[in-house]
């Protein structure tokens, strides 16, 4: 396991100040992504796997006659199709993606794109004048998380304690099974029950889905490590900053040297949320 360090503290100048309670003000337009891919509802799941693994992205807008209306996702693949036991080439987007989108506005502030993404459950789609913008994700939201009274709450509040671990030998298969029916985002993989890895949605659809490859290899072939983990007892915005830094939307948290839990952005927009 990595361990990341915690920031240094220091006492907040004048500057610092200012630039937290700008960034507490921020607004949607300067946060989303824009450029939205998009798929057609006919399309099979298999395509759709293989464009969102191929672009490294977790969802794709559906589009029909020229019209946004619907989104499909990498937990609708694994939960929807994979653990249903669905042939992605036989199963169309229509048939698992989620509808209607949930449509904000560019000058919403991205606290209350936030609470709206808690609420509704899902990715936000940035509309202007009727026309598709852009989106806003998880991730978009923790990478602008201001230093502010609301991020000081400690992680060990809204992480999850419940891991999944497998080995390293197990099957992707049998893990995507697990992840669909547990509708869990990863799974911490262990080499002679010592975790070293973590196996995420998106190495599925990267490392396998996108290149055509066997789900029956050993989950450990495909994991993502080393394992990069977090102390126990730091702060959601401490945690926010290294997911943004490590290019990483999950953070296992450690107590006295043994896994105490697990963070994801979406735990930490519903801990800001608040």
């Amino acid at each position: 396991m990595v361990k990341a360090k915690r920031p240094g503290m220091r006492f907040p100048s004048i500057l610092d100040r200012a630039y937290s309670e700008y960034k507490r003000h921020r607004k949607v337009s300067d946060i989303m992504t824009p450029g939205v891919v998009v798929t057609t509802p006919e399309r099979t799941m298999e395509d759709a796997a293989r464009i969102m693994g191929e672009r490294h992205i977790g969802s794709l807008f559906v589009v029909k006659y020229g019209s946004p209306i619907g989104i499909v996702t990498e937990r609708d693949l694994i939960s929807r199709v994979l653990a249903g036991r669905l042939d992605p080439g036989d199963t169309t987007v229509e048939q698992v993606m989620s509808f209607p989108l949930v449509r904000i506005c560019p000058d919403l502030e991205i606290r209350e794109a936030a609470r709206t993404m808690i609420k509704r459950k899902g990715r936000l789609a940035v509309f202007s004048c009727g026309h598709l913008e852009g989106i806003v994700t998880a991730s978009d939201l923790i990478r602008e998380m201001p230093d502010a009274p609301e991020t000081t709450l400690s992680v060990d509040d809204y992480m999850t304690r419940d891991l999944v671990s497998v080995e390293s030998d197990t099957p992707v298969s049998k893990v995507v099974d697990t992840m669909g029916r547990k509708r869990i985002g990863s799974v911490i993989v262990s080499r002679e029950g010592k975790p070293h890895a973590i196996f995420t949605e998106r190495d599925l659809l990267s490392g396998l889905l996108a290149k055509g490859s066997s789900l029956e290899i050993g989950v450990g072939e495909v994991s993502s490590s080393p394992l990069i983990t977090a102390p126990s007892g730091i702060s959601i915005h401490e945690a926010a900053q290294m997911m943004a830094s490590k290019h990483v939307r999950r953070l296992p948290i450690v107590r006295k040297n043994d896994l105490a839990g697990i963070i994801t952005a979406r735990d930490l927009v519903e801990a800001y949320a608040q």
